[in-house]
């Protein structure tokens, strides 16, 4: 029987860098093509390692991903399906801003195969939404959802942004409201996090900005919890909340420790107990894959050990009780003394 997996495919291009991000992403749209052009030329050159798997979703991420023209989405579309075994009843998802959508371009996204929208709102407050650099405002957020409706999207996920200086209780739970008034399918609520080498850990750096502290924080997690438990929203991940059976599938793969390749600049990938992840520059991914060679950063082999704790700290994401059950049969070991003892920071991380 041939092993499921996922297929990510990062788009590194941003219309702006959001002063918090961490993501690899770059603001020079002239060298779409030439990612596009690289991409497909990695598509062809990781297909042989992988003819066995069958991917149960792709995921488009970024970077923001709707800047590419339907032209462009549909080559990749094409040259995925014609290179890797992808099962038509799979979830295939793309992110996107709001700022960059419109009915035609929302309508390319389903005649080219996605059946699932992710959308970075963020906040529905004006100011939250300057502080935080979103190029969109809160009108296209309902613009560009009522158009993702009329387009066929039946599954769409809204991201929030939790805990960040100036952000109150009142505030997200208006965004909560507004959030479950339109009826999405999924809502992912993130708390900010000042990554080293963003603007925003810079500016904390200087004290021009605070980071909340762990109770306040929880407060905000609480809230979410609690007002979208209140709607039917069951929460299945840690920061992530579902109606009915709309779960990302796609994130299930990575917390649920199951193989996924990752194309495209930075992307990371696992895959019979290795590691591997291509170089975070976009310059060098094109050089790389112009010579007709995988542009790799890094390659590493897991230990037993490694495996089993990695598939202990993702699995603590997670609501459900199947850890315990399916350790032993899942990493072929026991939870042994030694695992138990390296695990046990992951209880104060979670």
């Amino acid at each position: 029987m041939n092993p499921d997996g996922g297929l990510y495919i990062h788009v590194p291009f941003c219309h702006a860098k959001c002063e918090y991000c961490d993501f690899y992403s770059i603001t020079l749209l002239d060298q779409i093509e030439d990612f596009v052009e690289a991409l497909l030329r990695e598509i062809e050159l990781r297909a042989a390692d992988f003819r066995e798997v069958t991917f149960t979703t792709v995921f488009f991420g970024g970077g923001t991903p709707s800047l590419l023209s339907a032209a462009q989405l549909r080559r990749i579309w094409e040259a995925l399906q014609a290179n890797f075994r992808i099962d038509p009843q799979g979830e295939f998802s793309i992110e996107s801003n709001p700022g960059t959508l419109d009915l035609p371009k929302l309508q390319a996204f389903r005649e080219a195969g996605f059946n699932r929208l992710s959308m970075g709102v963020q906040s529905f407050n004006p100011q939250e939404l300057k502080f935080l650099g979103r190029i969109h405002s809160v009108a296209e957020v309902y613009n560009s959802f009522e158009n993702a409706r009329m387009a066929g999207f039946s599954n769409i996920n809204i991201d929030l942004m939790t805990a960040f200086p100036g952000i109150t209780r009142e505030t997200f739970r208006h965004s909560l409201e507004a959030a479950l008034a339109l009826e999405s399918e999924h809502i992912s609520c993130y708390t900010l996090i000042f990554e080293p080498g963003t603007v925003f850990y810079k500016r904390m750096l200087r004290g021009e900005l605070s980071p909340l502290g762990e109770d306040e924080e929880a407060l905000y997690y609480e809230l979410a919890a609690e007002v979208l438990a209140k709607h039917g929203y069951r929460q299945y991940e840690i920061s992530n909340f579902a109606r009915g059976d709309h779960v990302c599938r796609h994130n299930l793969i990575y917390w649920k420790h199951r193989p996924y390749l990752g194309l495209g600049p930075s992307a990371h990938s696992f895959w019979q107990n290795t590691r591997f992840g291509n170089k975070r520059s976009l310059s060098a991914y094109v050089r790389h894959l112009k010579k007709g060679e995988l542009a790799e950063d890094f390659r590493e082999t897991l230990s037993q050990d490694d495996l089993m704790f990695e598939y202990i700290f993702l699995s603590l994401r997670l609501r459900e009780d199947w850890i315990w059950r399916i350790f032993k049969p899942a990493s072929g070991s026991r939870f042994t003394p030694a695992i138990r003892q390296r695990s046990s920071g992951c209880w104060r991380i979670i």
